[in-house]
């Protein structure tokens, strides 16, 4: 197994480079929802460079604000809760969910999803980073991933359209994402 050197470089290597992208991905939505979101670290980052709006939530974490809401900056907000039950946030209130190195630590990420697309408005996006399967990161956490088939599956169970998932930076990441249909119907039920 890899000493942890290694693993605290190759995160800190590429998150710099996966927030870029990340943010040029969604640079047009104006709120924002982090799932899993840790330190807020990537809230701050989408906050301080595009001005967007940004909620992180987080059910734990050792790293997470000891001030859920920041009073100097409004636009940024890190609630600490289940992502299963998004109660705070309403009906098609956001135009963007993100979930970077989180979804395969979600106990529920099936119901996650589900309420991700709940709170997306008509056309919203969600994008999931994620390591891979047989990875580099899985030898170095030792934890389970997805592979892009099974996160392009679980988007479309959970009733996303547009569906990809596809490995970039040298096949270490999986980039899968989705959309909230436009049409104001139920998924699985007809108009």
């Amino acid at each position: 197994m890899p000493d942890k050197t290694l693993k605290k470089n190759f995160y800190d290597r590429i998150k710099p480079r996966l927030y870029r992208r990340i943010g040029h991905e969604l640079r047009l939505a104006g709120h924002v929802l982090d799932l899993g979101c840790g330190a807020c670290e990537l809230v701050r980052y989408l906050t301080q460079v595009y001005g967007q709006h940004v909620t992180g939530v987080d059910i734990s974490s050792a790293d997470f604000p000891k001030r859920p809401r920041s009073s100097r900056n409004a636009r940024v907000r890190c609630v600490q809760k289940d992502a299963t039950h998004l109660d705070f946030a309403a009906n098609e209130s956001v135009d963007a969910v993100v979930v970077m190195w989180a979804l395969h630590e979600m106990k529920h990420a099936r119901r996650i999803l589900r309420e991700a697309r709940r709170v997306l408005r008509p056309g919203g996006e969600v994008l999931i980073v994620e390591f891979p399967r047989d990875s580099l990161a899985q030898r170095l956490w030792d934890e389970d991933y997805y592979t892009p088939e099974e996160l392009a599956a679980m988007l479309d169970n959970a009733g996303y359209q547009e569906t990809t998932a596809r490995l970039i930076e040298r096949r270490r990441i999986i980039w899968a994402r989705g959309f909230r249909p436009e049409l104001l119907r139920e998924w699985g039920t007809a108009s």
